[in-house]
């Protein structure tokens, strides 16, 4: 496997991010999923950090934010902390190389995770390792990620996923009875087409119902972004989910 890197910026030149040439390549789902993170957390668990794209876009926008991001690869959590570093964040963020489910952590305020997207028994792999790693569950499925998640949150903590729109019962199916004020918050690729991505945010422990968002319009019929998916993913600005 290829451990060649790629500078780059993110938030539009903002934040510096370097990431692997080959395999899975950060897009807009990780700035997505830090965008919907509420203010007030001052702890934060990146579960399935990859190159910290998720982690960097946080600190870029809560500046009182520590984070800690878990990965399996060691190379990309290296990668997540030396970024983290470009950017003056050293004292902000610490890298962790292992499984989420291993992770000992707890009664963190926040936690955010973009783990894999595929259920193994339907996907179609990649032939590139890291890319398949990236996109298809392995030995820890999507409940695995949402019981390590819950675990590693304090008590009425935050925790928010970016996954795919149909494994959106997954994802209520691993939170029922365990965590309330879910809201869950369509992405729409253009107005009027169905939502191939979801964000849903939880608070451990609460009972408040189940909201569904507006959602957020990605692109305009013509091409290119929305002027509201422009302002997140190029200024930072957060999303609000309600």
């Amino acid at each position: 496997m290829s451990t060649a890197t790629a500078e780059g910026t993110l938030l539009g030149g903002r934040v510096r991010f370097t990431q692997r040439e080959s395999g899975y390549r950060s897009a807009i789902d990780p700035i997505l999923l830090a965008a919907a993170c509420p203010e007030g957390a001052r702890t934060a668990l990146d579960l399935g950090c990859g190159a910290g794209a998720a982690s960097l876009a946080l600190m870029a926008r809560l500046p009182e934010i520590r984070v800690t991001g878990v990965e399996i690869d060691e190379g990309l959590a290296e990668l997540a902390a030396a970024n983290a570093a470009a950017n003056g964040w050293q004292a902000r963020f610490t890298a962790h190389a292992g499984d989420a489910a291993a992770y000992a952590g707890r009664d963190h305020d926040l936690v955010l995770c973009n783990p894999p997207y595929l259920d193994a028994a339907r996907a179609d792999p990649s032939p590139d390792p890291a890319r398949a790693r990236a996109d298809v569950e392995g030995e820890l499925p999507l409940a695995g990620w949402i019981d390590a998640a819950l675990t590693a949150l304090a008590p009425r903590g935050t925790l928010v996923f970016v996954q795919r729109a149909d494994r959106l019962a997954d994802l209520l199916a691993g939170l029922d009875a365990r965590a309330g004020a879910i809201v869950v918050f369509p992405l729409w690729p253009r107005a009027g087409e169905p939502a191939r991505r979801i964000l849903v945010r939880a608070r451990k422990g609460v009972r408040t119902p189940l909201a569904i968002a507006a959602g957020l319009v990605l692109h305009e019929t013509g091409g290119g972004y929305t002027r509201a998916a422009e302002a997140i993913l190029r200024d930072g600005a957060p999303l609000g989910l309600i």
